[in-house]
């Protein structure tokens, strides 16, 4: 395995610019689905954008975790059933990224993440007996999952959910879809979950704005081309309990939100699945190993904040990374394979 090489890297600005739409029509549209706010800007007829939501509501209704009247929940219910379409694509393609990372994404965990509120909005720190109680049916490598059939087997006390990895699926569904119908520029934020066809309308690049994880405003840009970025951070949902902090990205190996040094994890990328998924895992890796992965890897770039606040950017980006103005002055390191 190759050593990970690390160096400061010095960096210019490079402003948030908006979009000349003068040569195409821009079509726009807001709305809810997946449990956020998801916003469309497409170039081209306005038509298309009920087509893009038609594929987002797809996908939800079969793989919804909490809808009673989807597949997904079907299957959690009776410890097994069948997953069709698009919902049959999103698992196999999980349970592969399950593999990849070893299990640091794990789409088992959803008892522990229901445990500590983060699906209800009853936040708690469950019990310690608890927690090692539902610590023993996380375990990805115990679904069945049969791939010519789509019929998905659980063992007794085992729930699985696709939330980790939904968004960016479906994100790269929309994109292939108005791909096939002749749009060549569109920006799709899927709550903070972006995925871009094509460069903006005049050509340029689009520039996609990286939150500072304690302060909310924008920290740096990276500029992409027909790519995903997606995001995953401490900051997203959490809660407070006894002066200390409790956030939803839970550590499959011990049932508490991940403590790996780590505020948040940014992945660029051609695959958005992939790129959700890892933002994820490599959040509850920590640097040293997400470092370590990435340098076995072909498909992704990544940006790491600490919990220090240091920046690492993995070396394809370093021609498409800047920091914002108001942090100019903060030192980015260079990871190298």
């Amino acid at each position: 395995m190759k050593r990970m090489l690390i160096f400061p890297l010095l960096l210019g600005l490079l402003a948030l610019t908006g979009c000349n739409s003068d040569r195409t029509h821009a079509s726009e549209e807001s709305f809810f689905a997946m449990d956020t706010v998801m916003q469309f800007t497409v170039y081209g007829d306005d038509a298309l954008l009920k087509d893009a939501q038609d594929v987002i509501a797809d996908i939800e209704d079969k793989a919804s975790v909490t809808n009673p009247d989807s597949e997904l929940y079907a299957i959690n219910r009776d410890g097994s059933g069948v997953l069709t379409g698009r919902a049959a694509e999103l698992m196999e393609d999980t349970l592969s990224l399950c593999q990849r990372t070893d299990g640091a994404l794990d789409l088992s965990i959803y008892p522990i993440v229901r445990a500590w509120g983060f699906t209800t909005g009853n936040y708690q720190v469950p019990e310690e007996s608890t927690i090692t109680d539902l610590l023993s049916h996380v375990d990805y490598n115990q679904v069945q999952y049969d791939v010519t059939t789509g019929i998905v087997t659980l063992p007794a006390g085992m729930e699985i959910d696709l939330g980790s990895t939904g968004k960016g699926f479906a994100g790269q569904q929309v994109a292939a879809l108005l791909r096939e119908k002749g749009v060549t520029s569109a920006l799709l934020n899927l709550g903070g979950n972006v995925q871009t066809i094509g460069t903006k309308p005049d050509g340029s690049l689009w520039e996609i704005a990286i939150r500072d994880p304690k302060e909310n405003v924008p920290m740096m840009v990276v500029s992409v081309n027909d790519q995903a970025v997606v995001t995953s951070g401490g900051y997203e949902r959490y809660f407070e309990q006894d002066g200390q902090t409790y956030w939803h990205i839970m550590d499959p190996t011990t049932g508490h939100p991940a403590d790996s040094g780590l505020r948040s994890v940014s992945i660029i990328g051609d695959d958005g699945l992939t790129c959700d998924g890892l933002s994820t895992s490599l959040f509850v890796m920590g640097l040293e190993k997400a470092a370590e992965l990435w340098a076995q890897s072909d498909d992704f770039e990544a940006v790491f904040v600490t919990d220090t606040g240091e920046v690492y950017i993995t070396e394809g980006l370093a021609d498409h990374f800047a920091l914002t103005e108001d942090y100019s002055d903060t030192p980015v390191n260079l990871i190298r394979r």
